[in-house]
């Protein structure tokens, strides 16, 4: 037995490291030595080694690249000082002779073989190596003012690669490197300087032991706390790469011990040793429990000690399974994920049941009045967190199938889908086979496979020999989910209870059913289902007193919709959903069909005045494919009722090419002129092509057809000018707001009766600099007919002609004041008021560049041409103030083809402003990097 651990322990590879650090902390020179074996089943004539540092080299890296998508530009820009690189590289082989190594900027080195390496064969290599650290602030991992955090700079084989044929990239996805390996790594460290690790430490700045995952060394001046417990037959040393407050101490001394015994019997087990940096700290805490601040409140939901339970729970139980499972998260993610968030909604099972979503923060009272207590978000357990945020990705078809390739996946994807709708899955099938059954085969399972790298669907396997009805987790990892179950009808019969249970899919997955009396007495059901069965025919004994019948209550399931799995037995509403009016916006209640109301003001000029109305519409926090808003409102200018509306529906389908499919018809009533008002009818159909998650770009076609009637002035009707015309437009759009590179393109054509118009845009933005951006326009119009009566429908060269009251003005039809200076950029784009517009044809320039913080010079000029007249050149310039950007600038002409604009006596009324009111717009400026 002895010599068979002898034998086994041989096997592993092993890496000795000597590595010294500067004292600025900023270059680590390193003596290494790598016993490799070849554990494949096949001949190896190369090794390939990571040499992940230089993926921090330079630009157009795949970090770079990564980091740009989540919106970040800090290593883009960074100075050369601050890059990471291997400055030098000797390698020997195990008879001391150079090893040639053709390019040492490259992530990926290969090392030819004098002989091929043979199955269970090893080779020894020498490295000597120096590199300059890059600045912690890209990836946490690096150097700083405060520490040198450690972590994928080591040059080491890659182990879930054993062909060395592919490359790899550094992505900071935290995926294991280099596992199954004992370490031995001595430091040479600066005066005064402290290191920790999760490795084992021997003695002062050495460590040596064997991981299943990467090492990982924080070196600091200062020491940093720990935590022994010693309790219950558990004894683990936590480290921690950061300080703790006093309070967060006392609080983690408390619950660190019961975290522990409560993953143990869930697992079976706990380390002995956990070391948790301050970047595994911040990706892995309890999502949505933090306190609320605004301006100079804060709103606590949870208190101190409640955050520190649910954050540290989750830290404590992804590190423990990170460093006992061996799995390429590449493809392999959902698994640990999964189990992760598994033992969350275990433990606030136990301990958190009956709390809610929003913790305490409904209790609190403004003037003796709690208002969050209006909203259905208040009475949402904070167990349903799990299959709200499937909900809420899923109805904006823009969840993945859970075996995505984690690089592809989008962030709030890795938390939704990886993490949650995972999880959900599990806890679903261990409720439904006995949660003992289920935690004694995850016992197994991690037990049977230490040390080695696991086949996640081996899993699945075991818990379907378990119970068969968990036969379908396997088909639902491979492709996004529309599963849907329905309750269609139920019929008493004396002591019995027939209810029809509809499915969308021919997959036999079960499905949990429960009975309420209205006394609140529950009973639950597992029904199984058979492949191919649409519709489930279900007898259970009833009293005369269900009042409610429910299939998957709290969301335990990821449904595509739950709107369907209620029914009352009893009262006006069966069969039927309540109506419930609402005021503000809020988590949907699958139960009721909800009408949310709002109020209304809108300036429009001295036309309407003030505009007093309401809003009535089912659009909640969550996207629906069936829309509605109505929006009456009383014009206190004219005293008439004024008003809009709209109706929508998508289709979004889960595996096309087609994201979204909408078909809609939307009317409008308000006034445009003194005494003058405009009906507006349109049949609209939007097509938004499937993008993948991570990407900035979006592609769609829409297509309109409008209706317009507008009431005439008596001169109007003199100069016979347009009360009705029907038109009809088909455009394609291509957009991607990727930082430093932004771009979009947008081709349409439009057309009524007398007129057809091509039309086509470019615009492309470029961060030359952080925050400092460059941005060119390109127009162009062309008419391929124009039979009209008056200048309506011709392009605008400054100012916009809103025939089809698709633009936003602050005043529709004013010439003069504060309102007529509103800028719009669409049509010539010039901000400087130069008279007349085109009936022809026009190209037009736009430039905009940075020159100092919201200060900004722009430049617009273009040619076009008008019936009977020759070809005519424009130009102006001046400067332009981004008080918001995007939403809040204002233009301010300096020279244009007028002249010296400064010098006009009337220059005030010549500064132009952009002001955009859209909260849509600014949401999705804001989420962008998460999905």
């Amino acid at each position: 037995m002895f010599w068979g651990v002898v034998q086994v322990s041989a096997q592993k590879d092993s890496i000795y490291i000597e590595a010294k650090l500067s004292s600025d902390k900023k270059i680590l020179e390193i003596n290494q030595e790598l016993i490799y074996y070849n554990h494949s089943d096949k001949e190896v004539n190369n090794i390939k080694l990571l040499n992940w540092v230089s993926a921090y080299n330079k630009r157009g890296t795949s970090l770079v690249y990564r980091k740009l998508e989540d919106r970040s530009s800090d290593l883009h820009f960074a100075k050369q000082e601050q890059l990471g690189k291997l400055l030098e590289l000797d390698i020997k082989n195990s008879e001391s002779q150079p090893v040639p190594v053709e390019n040492i900027t490259d992530q990926n080195l290969f090392l030819p073989l004098s002989k091929a390496l043979r199955p269970g064969e090893s080779i020894k290599l020498q490295l000597h190596y120096r590199m300059q650290l890059p600045n912690q602030k890209f990836t946490g991992y690096g150097t700083s003012d405060r520490n040198v955090a450690l972590k994928y700079f080591f040059i080491v084989p890659d182990h879930f690669d054993p062909d060395n044929i592919s490359k790899r990239s550094y992505n900071d996805i935290e995926e294991s490197v280099n596992f199954n390996t004992y370490w031995t790594v001595n430091f040479d460290l600066p005066v005064n300087h402290f290191i920790d690790s999760n490795l084992p430490q021997i003695q002062m700045n050495s460590f040596k032991g064997y991981l299943d995952s990467d090492p990982e060394f924080l070196i600091s001046q200062n020491e940093f706390p720990s935590i022994k417990i010693n309790t219950e037959g558990i004894h683990t040393e936590i480290k921690f790469g950061y300080n703790l407050k006093p309070e967060e101490k006392e609080n983690l001394e408390f619950y660190l011990p019961l975290h522990l015994q409560f993953i143990k019997e869930k697992i079976g087990f706990v380390p002995d040793r956990i070391f948790i940096s301050d970047k595994f700290r911040a990706k892995e805490d309890f999502f949505g429990n933090n306190d609320i601040s605004f301006w100079k409140f804060r709103f606590q939901l949870f208190n101190d000690a409640e955050k520190t339970d649910m954050d540290y729970f989750g830290i404590i139980a992804k590190k423990i399974l990170d460093e006992s499972i061996i799995a390429d998260k590449q493809n392999d993610h959902w698994f640990k994920n999964g189990l992760k968030s598994y033992l969350e909604m275990q433990y606030l099972q136990k301990f958190y049941a009956d709390t809610k979503l929003l913790g305490s923060l409904p209790e609190n009272s403004i003037f003796g009045i709690k208002p969050l207590k209006l909203f259905h978000a208040s009475k949402v357990k904070l167990l349903d967190r799990y299959g709200l945020a499937y909900q809420y990705i899923m109805s904006q078809n823009l969840d993945q199938k859970i075996d995505e390739h984690f690089t592809a996946l989008s962030n709030f994807n890795d938390m939704a889908i990886s993490s949650f709708e995972t999880g959900s899955l599990f806890n679903y099938s261990a409720e439904k086979m006995g949660y003992e059954n289920f935690n004694a085969i995850v016992k197994d399972y991690i037990t049977q496979n230490t040390d080695k790298q696991i086949n996640p669907r081996d899993f699945l396997k075991k818990i379907a020999e378990k119970d068969k009805a968990t036969t379908y987790l396997t088909p639902f990892l491979e492709q996004k989910n529309r599963v849907n179950f329905s309750l269609k009808n139920y019929k008493k019969d004396g002591d019995s209870l027939h209810i029809n249970i509809a499915r969308n899919t021919d997959t036999d997955i079960p499905v949990k059913l429960e009975t309420q009396t209205r006394e609140g007495e529950r009973k639950t059901f597992w029904i199984e289902t058979e492949e191919n069965e649409k519709i489930k025919n279900v007898s259970l004994p009833a009293s005369e007193d269900v009042s409610k019948i429910t299939l998957n209550n709290d969301y335990i399931f990821p449904e595509a919709n739950y709107r369907d799995n209620f029914l009352y037995a009893k009262g006006f509403f069966s069969h039927t959903k309540k109506i419930k009016f609402k005021f503000i916006k809020d988590i949907p209640n699958p139960e009721y069909n909800e009408i949310y109301i709002s109020p209304r003001v809108r300036f429009n000029n001295t036309y309407d005045k003030f505009l007093f109305g309401v809003n009535f519409k089912n659009q909640s926090l969550f996207d629906q494919k069936f829309l509605y808003s109505i929006t009456p409102t009383y014009s206190s200018g004219t005293g008439k009722l004024t008003g809009s509306g709209s109706v929508a529906y998508s289709f979004l389908p889960a595996e096309s090419i087609i994201r979204s499919l909408t078909f809609g018809v939307s009317g409008s009533y308000y006034h445009y002129d003194y005494g003058l008002a405009y009906r507006k009818g349109s049949l609209f159909s939007n097509i938004n092509f499937r993008k993948n998650p991570r990407s900035t770009v979006s592609r769609g076609i829409g297509l309109s057809y409008n209706y317009l009637e507008r009431d005439l002035s008596p001169l109007m009707v003199a100069n016979k000018d347009y009360g009705k015309y029907n038109l009809w437009s088909v455009g394609y759009g291509y957009s991607d707001s990727q930082m430093i590179h932004e771009k979009s393109l947008s081709i349409s054509t439009q057309g009524m009766e007398d007129f057809n118009k091509i039309t086509a845009e470019g615009f492309y933005r470029w961060e030359f600099a952080p925050k400092q951006k460059l941005s060119l326009r390109v127009f162009a119009g062309y008419f391929a007919r124009n039979e009209t009566r008056n200048s309506m429908f011709n392009y605008g060269i400054s100012r916009v002609s809103n025939y089809s009251f698709s633009y936003n003005l602050l005043g529709e039809s004013a010439n003069s004041g504060i309102l007529s200076q509103q800028f719009i950029l669409a049509d010539g784009g010039f901000k400087s008021f130069i008279p007349g517009s085109v009936n022809q044809w026009i190209t037009s320039f736009n430039v905009d560049s940075s020159i100092w913080k919201i200060f900004h010079v722009y430049a617009d000029a273009g040619i076009y041409k008008n019936k009977n007249r020759p070809t005519e050149f424009i130009w102006d310039s001046g400067i332009k103030v981004k008080l918001i950007p995007d939403f809040l600038e204002i233009y301010f002409p300096v020279q244009s083809s007028l002249g010296f604009e400064p010098s006009f006596k009337d220059y005030a009324r010549r500064i132009r402003y952009t002001l955009v009111i859209n909260l849509g717009a600014v949401i999705n400026a804001a989420r962008r990097g998460w999905y």
